[in-house]
C-alpha cells in the first residue's frame, strides 16, 4: 500500500526518477521555463523551490548542497549571485505552472513551468 506516501513516482524507478528531476531542474534554472507533463512539472517545482531557497541563504553549506544536486557548476554560481536580489522579498512561490493543450500522441496533460 502507498497510503499517505506523497512522493510522486512518475512511473520510474528511484534512480531514473532522481536523474530526471535533476536534469529538469537544471534546465528550468538555465532557461527560465520548460514544457513538460503536468505531473513532472509539479514534481520539479518542489526541487527548484528548494534550490532557490538555498540560493537565498547564500552560505557555503547551501552552495555545496546545490552543487551536489544541479549538474552545471557555473549555473549554481550564477543562481547564488542573482537569487537575493530577484527573490529577496518573496517568501516562496518561485515557480508558476501553466497548463497547455494535451499532447497529441497520448493525450497526457502538458504544462509549462517557469520561474516567476
Amino acid at each position: 500500500m502507498r497510503h499517505r506516501c506523497r512522493v510522486p513516482q512518475l512511473g520510474l524507478p528511484a534512480d531514473q526518477r532522481k536523474a530526471l528531476l535533476r536534469s529538469l531542474s537544471t534546465e528550468l534554472l538555465r532557461n527560465g521555463q520548460i514544457k513538460t507533463t503536468k505531473a513532472r512539472a509539479k514534481a520539479v517545482r518542489k526541487e527548484v523551490e528548494g534550490i532557490i531557497t538555498l540560493a537565498k541563504d547564500g552560505s557555503l553549506a547551501a552552495r555545496r548542497r546545490a552543487l551536489g544536486y544541479i549538474y552545471d557548476k557555473t549555473l549554481v554560481h550564477a543562481i547564488f549571485d542573482k537569487a537575493q536580489e530577484r527573490y529577496g522579498d518573496r517568501n516562496g512561490g518561485y515557480t508558476r505552472i501553466l497548463r497547455t493543450v494535451p499532447r497529441r500522441g497520448d493525450n497526457s496533460e502538458m504544462a509549462i513551468i517557469e520561474l516567476v
